[in-house]
């Protein structure tokens, strides 16, 4: 796979050796077990595969070539280049400034920029509204595109599906960048809706059955389907699609679903002329990173930290698979390991910070197990300065080097 240059601040010396260990101890990535750092007095699992993606990596290698050559420039970036705020942080820092917003709301008006002007297409794509919106002001989309090639893939795949008659359902958050970046596309190929969750495609199987009416559909889906959808007409043959970071397993599930919806509809004999096998449109990234959770949560930990941006949607879903088995604790930097008593962290769900107090419970036993991972979008430097903080808050302890090489063997 490329090796992209980004800067050396991102890299971390420890958590690069772990990679570097588990990447010669597996090579073609079979063993999603976690790497086990035996410190003593406490003991961490860290997840076979987490931090900078692929995608994330690319974006990062772009984003930080525009700005070095453009230095006499206004350079824009169309929102968050990625759901990270280490990232996006240092990049506004350096001058770079958002356009929009992670939903869509204008920040800076269109009409202030100029053919001069450089703007940074981010990670999960633009809309197509949007990329016309540059060209008209002598801005080249393509220039500085960092969407990310599994993204593009699932828009080809949209098209496949339009060509060949399929509707097409986009399992995803509707309000995410990417979602909406993959519908613009989509719509203009196929009759297409977005839903979030299973409940979701069970309420359109239900569409689909004719248990639920028309009004009731457009009621129920407003705002989430392509202009002119007809629900007794646009939902007899399905594709599905996702947003390439959602849960993996979810989109299975929903893709399952349909098909045996169909199956109850058409008959088996006649489901490929209703449904279309689409599961390679799932990022291989979500993949291993979620897989790699799975195998986490087999270890018996006292809880587990996930670090990531709150507003990441890879990161959430793996809060919500840790949240499943143990007391997770969800961060976006070292900074909130307030002491060895405190802990500053996110309720994804209320979506409120929350305190909690004595969450490494030194004084009810030994060794303290703690499972750490993080989403595709966070830095492995920021993953080492998490550990390495933990790690000060033990006395009687191996030192990292010294844990490193065990680890080698």
């Amino acid at each position: 796979m490329k090796t992209f240059n980004i800067p050396e601040f991102y890299r971390s010396s420890v958590i690069g050796k772990i990679k570097e260990v588990r990447k010669k101890q597996d090579p073609k990535k079979k063993d999603f077990s976690p790497t086990v750092l035996d410190f003593g007095a406490v003991r961490f699992y860290i997840a076979r595969h987490f931090g900078f993606c692929y995608g994330v990596e690319n974006a990062i290698e772009i984003s930080y070539r525009a700005i070095e050559e453009n230095p006499d420039k206004r350079i824009y970036l169309l929102s968050q280049m990625i759901h990270n705020p280490e990232v996006n942080n240092d990049l506004l820092s350096r001058g770079v400034s958002f356009l929009m917003d992670t939903e869509g709301g204008q920040l800076i008006a269109w009409d202030t920029l100029t053919a001069n002007d450089i703007v940074i297409i981010p990670a999960f794509g633009a809309t197509i509204a949007i990329e016309e919106e540059l060209k008209k002001r002598g801005i080249e989309p393509q220039r500085y595109n960092t969407t990310c090639p599994f993204v593009e893939r699932v828009w080809k795949k949209s098209e496949k599906l339009g060509e060949e008659k399929y509707s097409i359902v986009i399992h995803g958050k509707h309000n995410h960048e990417e979602t909406r970046a993959t519908f613009s596309r989509s719509e203009l190929n196929a009759p297409s809706i977005v839903i979030k969750d299973i409940k979701e495609a069970y309420l359109l199987g239900d569409v689909i059955l004719g248990k639920i009416s028309r009004d009731t559909f457009f009621e129920l889906f407003a705002n989430r389907f392509s202009e002119g959808f007809d629900p007794n007409v646009d939902l007899d043959r399905l594709g599905v699609i996702n947003q390439t970071t959602m849960l993996a397993t979810e989109t299975a599930q929903i893709a399952d679903y349909f098909k045996q919806t169909m199956i109850q509809k058409y008959g088996e004999q006649y489901i490929k002329e209703h449904f279309a096998d689409t599961r390679d449109t799932l990022c291989y990234a979500t993949n291993e990173n979620q897989d790699s959770t799975y195998e986490l949560l087999k270890q018996n930990a006292d809880f587990a930290i996930v670090v990531g941006g709150y507003n990441s949607s890879n990161t959430s879903h793996i809060v919500e698979l840790c949240e499943e088995k143990l007391q997770t604790y969800f961060i976006t930097s070292a900074k909130q390991l307030i002491s060895s008593s405190q802990i500053n962290h996110f309720n994804y769900h209320t979506q409120k910070y929350i305190t909690t107090e004595n969450y490494l419970q030194l004084n009810s036993h030994t060794p303290v197990s703690i499972i750490l991972t993080s989403g595709a979008s966070c830095p492995d430097s920021v993953i080492e300065e998490v550990l390495l903080k933990l790690l000060s808050f033990f006395e009687a302890k191996k030192t990292v080097e010294g844990v490193l090489l065990e680890l080698e063997g």
